[in-house]
């Protein structure tokens, strides 16, 4: 007897709501796991991404100058960490949660794509906390939020969508292919390199310039700097060189969540075999 003969288990499954209070369920469950039985719990999760800025900020700003005419280089550099390991945290999560809940896939009923949505939900929860301590650090650094911050979100929602969408192709992916993990490691380190984190767009020679931004970090990473921290830095649109090119960083965030839903919704019914 075939699985769908049987109802096959499914990405969302027929209950949407009842989706969407697993994936809530599952996401808090692993936060608060977190910070169980640790005193210093949240603070913990700010070591990382502040413990890495310390050393960042003393080699590229104190030492080789590298943000020398740049306003708020110190901020630019903490926020666009933030958002790459925010970025980070759901694609690498997301690549072995399925394997790492082999139990709850054994449930036949249980929708598979509660588990990477419950990765990402919970990289949420931690990026929130992180902001509020660099929110801290801005105000004490002479930065002063204003209405342009409200591309914040927007920007971040976007951020959301790419990093869910390569997360559930890798996810899906590592079932059948382990070698995976190592692929995307190497990856993700050529992609921060790669990506204005510990410097600006701007430092890219201008005949790079428009390519450059084509990566979707870059575009909005450029914007997030324009938006926050310097009115007369270029905009994702200027940094592309048109508001028609920002088209390509669109095209690939769109794209890479598509297949990776194509794939995750056809790969559903059998993941636990192939587990």
């Amino acid at each position: 007897m075939s699985l769908s003969a049987v109802g096959a288990p499914s990405a969302i499954g027929s209950d949407l709501r009842r989706f969407w209070n697993l994936t809530w369920v599952l996401a808090m469950t692993t936060w608060k796991l977190r910070f169980y039985g640790s005193v210093l719990g949240y603070f913990w999760s700010l070591a990382r991404p502040f413990m890495l800025f310390g050393v960042i900020y003393l080699v590229f700003v104190e030492f080789a100058n590298l943000g020398a005419g740049v306003p708020h280089f110190a901020v630019y550099i903490l926020m666009a960490l933030v958002l790459f390991q925010y970025f980070g945290e759901i694609t690498t999560g997301c690549l072995g949660s399925l394997a790492a809940r082999e139990g709850l896939l054994r449930k036949v009923q249980f929708p598979r794509l509660v588990i990477p949505l419950s990765v990402a939900l919970t990289a949420l929860f931690n990026l929130g906390m992180t902001l509020v301590a660099v929110l801290v650090f801005a105000l004490a650094s002479k930065v002063y939020p204003t209405w342009s911050w409200l591309q914040l979100p927007v920007i971040i929602a976007i951020l959301t969508l790419w990093a869910v969408g390569l997360g559930m192709l890798l996810s899906a992916l590592y079932i059948r292919f382990r070698d995976i993990q190592p692929i995307w490691d190497v990856a993700v380190q050529a992609l921060f390199y790669a990506s204005p984190v510990l410097y600006v767009g701007t430092l890219v020679p201008a005949s790079f310039q428009h390519p450059y931004h084509a990566n979707p970090l870059a575009a909005l990473f450029a914007q997030m700097r324009h938006a926050m921290l310097d009115p007369d830095s270029p905009t994702a649109w200027e940094a592309i060189g048109g508001a028609e090119r920002l088209l390509i960083p669109a095209a690939i965030v769109l794209f890479s969540f598509a297949i990776g839903w194509v794939v995750f919704k056809h790969d559903a019914p059998r993941i636990a075999e192939n587990l």
